[in-house]
């Protein structure tokens, strides 16, 4: 029997892999042939969580061949997924963003909840399902919650999740501050990525009324430390909107202590930026802004 492969969006977060990882576990509980996949290089705070539980990263992948079937988790939008997506059968989608240039030729399972990580509508799934969460599955899911809510600071963050997050901690067997405090530390070491490995660390490509635009978003203790490279991050941002052919984009540089972010800002429209934000020097200040999906998203699609 061909394996389901269950995957996330391009340049891979936490909540992503986790989340892949925990919806196999759940599938294959349920009886199913499943695989957890990834679509890119996993970053340094997921790598913390994975060695931390013990769980080894998913195989990469590249494309997907005509017919595969899938299941879609953390993400929705065509240009955020594996290439040949459109030709692929999707089984089914969890995620928690907006539903944006999705389509399916055939009927399919579709989970959306206004949450604040795509592992807590995966919880719930357990729930219903009277499945037992082992240890490290809810290591996992309770990682991809303090990192989507900065360990539940961020606006995205819902009564459910702290909810969920409390009871995954006491199965999991931690300090819910303490261990989220340093797996959120262990991702904000930069200092050995390219410029260009920084900006598609956390980058997701979306398109609305013909604008094609990139939010890309780090997280770090120094903001100040990361504009010291702010020269050569223009560099690898010009790149980036000449290969993908961009309108605009955001490098989004968060403080997950004081909750502020600075952004780059780059790109033949930003008009669109300026309606909210003064720019000065390709720089905006964006002080308690720390959610691209609830604080940094809405403002643009609103300004285009």
């Amino acid at each position: 029997m061909e394996k389901i492969l269950i995957f996330g969006h391009k340049n891979p977060d936490t909540d992503t892999i986790c989340s892949s990882i925990v919806m196999a576990d759940l599938q294959t509980k349920l009886g199913k042939e499943v695989q957890a996949v990834r679509l890119g290089e996993t970053n340094k705070e997921t790598q913390y969580a994975l060695k931390y539980f013990n769980i080894k990263v998913p195989e990469k992948i590249e494309n997907l061949e005509e017919g595969q079937k899938v299941i879609l988790v953390d993400h929705n939008e065509f240009v955020q997924s594996a290439e040949g997506i459109e030709k692929a059968k999707i089984q089914m989608v969890v995620d928690h963003h907006k539903i944006a240039n999705f389509y399916t030729s055939e009927p399919l399972y579709y989970i959306a909840e206004p949450v604040g990580c795509t592992s807590t509508i995966i919880y719930g799934l357990y729930k219903r399902n009277n499945i037992e969460i082992e240890k490290s599955i809810a290591g996992l899911m309770l990682s991809a919650i303090i990192s989507d809510t900065l360990l539940l600071k961020s606006p995205t963050c819902t009564e459910t999740d702290v909810k969920v997050a409390t009871e995954l901690a006491k199965i999991a067997g931690v300090n819910l501050s303490e261990y989220g405090l340093e797996m959120l530390k262990a991702g904000t070491d930069l200092s050995d990525y390219t410029e260009k490995e920084l900006l598609n660390l956390d980058a997701k490509k979306t398109e609305k009324d013909g604008i094609k635009y990139m939010i890309a978003q780090v997280n770090t203790v120094s903001i100040d430390d990361i504009l010291k490279r702010k020269e050569k991050l223009e560099e690898a941002i010009r790149e980036a909107i000449s290969e993908e052919k961009l309108k605009l984009c955001l490098f989004v540089i968060t403080d997950i202590i004081n909750t502020n972010s600075k952004a780059i800002v780059l790109g033949e429209r930003t008009d669109i930026v300026e309606k909210t934000y003064k720019i000065e020097n390709n720089l905006i200040d964006m002080p308690g802004v720390v959610s691209r999906k609830k604080q940094i998203l809405p403002f643009i699609e609103a300004n285009i």
